[in-house]
C-alpha cells in the first residue's frame, strides 16, 4: 500500500488524541510502518491540539509537512481553516461542523471568521462536512465524536482498501463501558460519509 498521511486538528477536550490513535494501532494492526506525533497548544481545555499520524511500507518521520497531507480530520470549522495548509493539493478536508469560539472571541476582541467552508470550496478543496457532534449527541454522548469522524475518514475509498481492523482497535482503546457507544459512533461516521458522498454524486 502507498503511504498516507492524516493531520487530525481539534481544540482539547474533543478526543482528537483518542482518534489518532485509534487510527494508528489500527494500521499497526493491519501490518503497516506507522508515525505519529502530537502538538499541544495550551494546556487547559479548548487549546489546539493537533495529531500526525502517518502509516505505509516505510515511514521516515511522525511530522507531516505542510501540502503533504492526503486527510485533514478537523473537529471544528476554525481549525480546519488555521490547518488547512497541510493539506495537499488533492486532499480530502473532513470537518465537524462545528464552532467553538477561541479565546479572542470570547474576549470581544475579534469575530468568529464567517463562511468558513464556503470559502474553502470555492478554492477549489473537496471538503466533507459533517454533523458528528449533533450525532454524537444523539447516540446518547458528545464525547463519540471523534470517533464519528474516524468512522467518517475509514469510509473514504483509499481508506477501506486496506480493510484495518477498526472494531477490534476501538474495543481495545476505550473502556469496556463505553466499547458498545463508541461502536456505534464508528459505524455512524461510516454511515454519515457515504451517505454525503452519494449526494454529491447525484448533483
Amino acid at each position: 500500500m502507498r503511504t498516507t498521511r492524516i493531520m487530525l486538528a481539534g481544540v482539547g477536550g474533543q478526543g482528537t488524541i483518542l482518534a489518532a490513535k485509534i487510527i494508528s494501532e489500527a494500521a499497526s494492526a493491519y501490518g503497516c510502518c506507522v508515525k505519529m506525533s502530537e502538538i499541544h497548544g495550551m494546556s487547559q481545555r479548548g487549546g489546539s491540539v493537533l495529531s500526525h499520524v502517518s502509516f505505509g511500507p516505510d515511514i521516515d518521520s511522525p511530522v507531516i509537512e505542510a501540502g503533504s497531507a492526503d486527510f485533514l480530520v478537523a473537529f471544528e470549522i476554525m481549525e480546519a481553516a488555521r490547518q488547512l495548509k497541510y493539506l495537499k493539493r488533492n486532499g480530502l478536508l473532513i470537518v465537524n461542523n462545528l464552532k467553538i469560539d477561541p479565546m479572542p472571541v470570547l474576549t470581544g476582541t475579534t469575530d468568529y471568521p464567517e463562511n468558513i467552508i464556503e470559502r474553502i470550496r470555492d478554492a477549489g478543496i473537496s471538503v466533507l462536512l459533517l454533523k458528528a457532534s449533533e450525532k454524537a449527541e444523539e447516540i446518547g454522548s458528545l464525547q463519540v465524536q471523534n470517533v464519528i469522524l474516524v468512522g467518517a475518514l475509514a469510509a473514504q475509498p483509499e481508506m477501506e482498501q486496506v480493510h484495518f481492523p477498526w472494531e477490534a482497535t476501538i474495543q481495545r482503546l476505550v473502556k469496556p463501558h463505553y466499547a458498545e457507544i463508541n461502536l456505534q459512533a464508528f459505524t455512524a461516521g461510516r454511515i454519515l460519509a457515504i451517505q454525503q458522498a452519494s449526494k454529491r454524486a447525484v448533483k
